[in-house]
């Protein structure tokens, strides 16, 4: 004997089913279009984006000089070492220092604190440049701001002729690796990328 409401019945639930299903896709598809412009207006504008790299003219720079820029609304320092700082840096023993990681974001949180993982060998090259050697191994990039609690150090001061923060002493060699004092960590190298032979950006 045929059950002729069985068959119906189902079939009604089968097309409820996929009424239901395709109405809440719809919503979806038109909910997603009315929360688009909200959302992407919280990305940050192209100004914006802009400001989260600085680029430094390396052109300028002679063996011992220093120039402050600022980077995401902080001071870096941007060295071009002189063979003697460099070689005084390379001839620490990592060991020996308060704090043995590198600091640099260009390279892995484990790096140990070299000097050639402090300096610009770390830094990445554009495509198709060719960058100096000695002037990648020379040049030195770091957070200006003191890592106890953020002054500026005082440029060519303190026991290693590097940096020397005045607010409580904390002394810096010319790797930026500090020595003695309070402060807890090197100098922070930034992220950075040489995008010709004489020009650097960070970030």
């Amino acid at each position: 004997m045929t059950d002729n409401n069985s068959n119906p019945d189902e079939g009604g639930e089968t097309r409820r089913d996929f009424i239901h299903i395709a109405a809440a896709g719809m919503a979806a598809v038109g909910g997603a279009a009315v929360l688009w412009p909200f959302i992407d207006q919280m990305n940050p504008a192209a100004d914006t984006l802009a400001l989260g790299t600085t680029d430094v003219e390396l052109a300028q720079l002679s063996p011992g000089d220093e120039i402050t820029v600022m980077f995401r609304s902080r001071p870096h320092f941007v060295r071009l070492r002189t063979e003697t700082e460099v070689a005084a840096a390379r001839d620490v023993n990592v060991a020996s220092l308060p704090d043995r990681m590198a600091r640099n974001a260009n390279l892995e949180d484990s790096a140990p604190a070299t000097d050639e993982n402090r300096s610009a060998m770390s830094a990445a090259i554009a495509e198709g440049e060719s960058i100096d050697a000695g002037l990648r191994a020379a040049l030195l990039v770091t957070s200006a701001n003191c890592t106890h609690l953020g002054c500026v150090p005082t440029v060519g001061a303190g026991d290693y002729d590097a940096w020397f923060c005045p607010c409580h002493g904390s002394h810096y060699d010319s790797s930026g690796r500090i020595r003695r004092g309070p402060a807890p960590e090197n100098l922070p190298v930034p992220p950075m990328t040489f995008i010709s032979a004489t020009t650097l950006r960070l970030g």
